[in-house]
């Protein structure tokens, strides 16, 4: 059985370079905007999945379960094909992959916060109330800082996971890397050199940042255990209608 043989001609991913770096930059453009809302909506997110209300918790372990168990390209199509029946609102495909993308990350961004606040130290935010801080304040100052720091090598991997799944938003017609990627190849009849060269400078992106990722991984073990934590119950003292569970 003979392999047909193929002639590569890379003039084509040449020519429609520019073409793939616009499309590069949408996609950066979503996974910046994503990231920030993400992080920024996770908090109180991960704080009402600790609530001492039970209406609250449940409200936001049932958002937290929902977008963890549904696939984020069924998500996608939800937000650009069902919610404008229910609203009447036409919605761009930008807004709606970055409406999309932005409620998947939160969820997950979220629980990884959450375990990140119950490791916090019972003696930091005890001397938080020392200096007289308000509740909100030791969240601010004390908790949020730690837990992220703590939490880091996840949040860059939800990050990293991010940047690759924005290529689902090019089922929704957004012009990104890997939407461009598609139209040149159908242009051209060149899928192999372009798709390759798409499929380079995801990895380009996101290599780097998983060699940080590794690097930080290995600095934390090194570091080792900071020790005892009894955070989890001083966090539910310190923040009002919090509840979390002490671990054994």
């Amino acid at each position: 059985m003979m392999i047909k043989s193929y002639d590569f001609d890379w003039n084509v991913v040449a020519s429609n370079f520019p073409r793939l770096l616009e499309g590069l930059g949408m996609t950066i453009q979503i996974t910046l905007i994503v990231i920030v809302l993400s992080m920024v909506l996770a908090v109180p997110v991960a704080l009402a999945r600790m609530s001492q209300i039970d209406v609250v918790r449940w409200i936001a372990q049932g958002y937290i379960e929902l977008f963890r168990c549904t696939p984020l390209l069924v998500q996608l199509f939800w937000v650009y094909y069902a919610l404008p029946t229910l609203t009447g609102i036409t919605i761009p495909g930008f807004v709606s992959a970055v409406i999309a993308l932005t409620a998947n990350l939160t969820a997950f961004m979220a629980e990884a916060l959450r375990s990140g606040f119950q490791a916090v130290p019972v003696e930091q935010i005890e001397a938080g109330k020392m200096l007289r801080l308000t509740s909100w304040q030791r969240v601010r100052y004390i908790i949020i800082p730690q837990a992220v720091r703590q939490q880091l090598p996840v949040i860059l991997s939800l990050n990293i996971s991010l940047f690759k799944d924005t290529a689902l938003v090019s089922t929704i017609a957004v012009a990104d890397l890997m939407f461009t990627a598609n139209k040149i190849a159908s242009e051209s009849y060149r899928a192999l050199e372009i798709l390759t060269t798409a499929a380079l400078m995801y990895f380009v992106i996101a290599f780097p940042v998983s060699l940080i990722l590794s690097r930080i991984e290995r600095n934390m073990m090194n570091q080792g255990p900071s020790g005892g934590s009894t955070g989890p119950s001083a966090l539910s003292r310190m923040v009002p209608g919090m509840r979390v569970k002490a671990s054994a």
